[in-house]
């Protein structure tokens, strides 16, 4: 049985200072970019757990982005080998990839009022899948009802997805994100075997996200 987990509100106490220094990656949308995409993110092992910290260039949910909300893919290749995951007709970056994180800003209609919400969807990429759609669905987090798995601060979306579920394990993980319209983003970040994930200085903590430590990143 797993050790039940500390409120993300409580584990992610943001401070004033964004830390850019310790991006995993970033990207400059153009300026007529409508749509929330992330321009800045940090992802590391924490634990049996992905930890993820995306910052969007604007509310990634909520009246002000209306129906182009965020919708934003990030791909994980848990062991950073082409020869598991996602396999596609072309070289594509996205080759290789065991697990997709779907970052949507949405509304539930089915109140008297419209209630905005952050929606995670996270599927499980095998040697079968074509597409993101054809990896099965093992996790569908709501930022209203998980607040131990997804944290709001701004424009910034803190996550905890589930690196169990039998997905291949390295001591790499190569993490792939492909803006509308531009060439996909890749970083490499240490992986849950790398000896980080059970470190006394984890990538998000309590009281201190801030500070976390360095994950290093290589930008191609």
């Amino acid at each position: 049985m797993r050790t039940p987990l500390i409120p993300l509100a409580l584990t992610l106490l943001a401070t004033s200072a964004m830390a850019k220094d310790r991006a995993s990656f970033r990207y400059t949308p153009p300026m007529d970019e409508e749509r929330p995409v992330v321009v800045d993110a940090t992802v590391g092992p924490q634990g049996s757990d992905f930890a993820l910290r995306l910052r969007f260039q604007k509310p990634p949910f909520g009246q002000d982005c209306g129906s182009r909300c965020a919708n934003a893919t990030l791909l994980l290749d848990t062991d950073a080998s082409l020869q598991s995951g996602m396999k596609l007709p072309d070289k594509a970056a996205e080759n290789g990839a065991d697990l997709a994180i779907i970052v949507q800003g949405t509304r539930d209609l089915s109140g008297s009022t419209s209630d905005h919400f952050v929606r995670v969807k996270v599927r499980r990429l095998t040697n079968e899948a074509r597409t993101v759609d054809e990896g099965e669905l093992i996790t569908e987090l709501d930022s209203r009802k998980d607040p131990e798995r997804i944290h709001i601060e701004g424009n910034t979306v803190f996550l905890l997805i589930d690196g169990s579920n039998d997905l291949p394990s390295g001591r790499k993980v190569r993490v792939v994100y492909h803006p509308p319209g531009s060439k996909a983003i890749q970083a490499t970040v240490p992986g849950i075997l790398s000896g980080s994930a059970n470190s006394k200085v984890m990538l998000f903590r309590r009281g201190s996200w801030g500070k976390a430590q360095r994950v290093g990143s290589e930008n191609k």
